[in-house]
This record gives C-alpha cells, sequence and structure tokens, in this order.
C-alpha cells in the first residue's frame, strides 16, 4: 500500500512530500536519519521514500493527505 502511494510521485512530489515529513517528524535526529541514509546507500530519491514510509507508517497517509503535513507550508513549493 506505502509503495503504490510513492510510486506514481515524481521526483519533485517526493522531494516535497518528504520535507513535509521530516518537518512533521521533528524527532528524527541525525541517528535515525543516518540509519535511513545507510541503508539507501546515500541515494536520495530512494532517500525520500524511506523518509515517507516511515511517515506513512505513523500517520497513515502522505503529508499532504494528514492534518499536520497540511500545517507546513515550504518557502520554494515548485
Amino acid at each position: 500500500m506505502t509503495s503504490d502511494k510513492l510510486k506514481n510521485l515524481s521526483l519533485r512530489e517526493l522531494q516535497k512530500e518528504s520535507s513535509k515529513a521530516l518537518m512533521v517528524m521533528q524527532n528524527a535526529d541525525n541517528l535515525s536519519l543516518s540509519e535511513i541514509n545507510q541503508k539507501v546507500n546515500h541515494d536520495s530519491t530512494i532517500f525520500y521514500s524511506a523518509v515517507l514510509e516511515k511517515y506513512i507508517s505513523i500517520y497513515g497517509d502522505l503529508p499532504s493527505n494528514t492534518e499536520l503535513g497540511k500545517k507546513i507550508q515550504l518557502i520554494y513549493p515548485d
């Protein structure tokens, strides 16, 4: 289910959604981010997906579809 939501996102949408996810999950300290980064071998596209998978497992949907995620305003949304 999670990968279904992510596979249709463009690279820019992955970037924006993962940015919102990281803002909501502010307790994502360097250690947890490092653990994700080690799993994805420093591939940013896979990193975005891994962050979103974690977010979806906690909040049930993409940030743009959750109340907390909708509150986040990106500086450069496009």
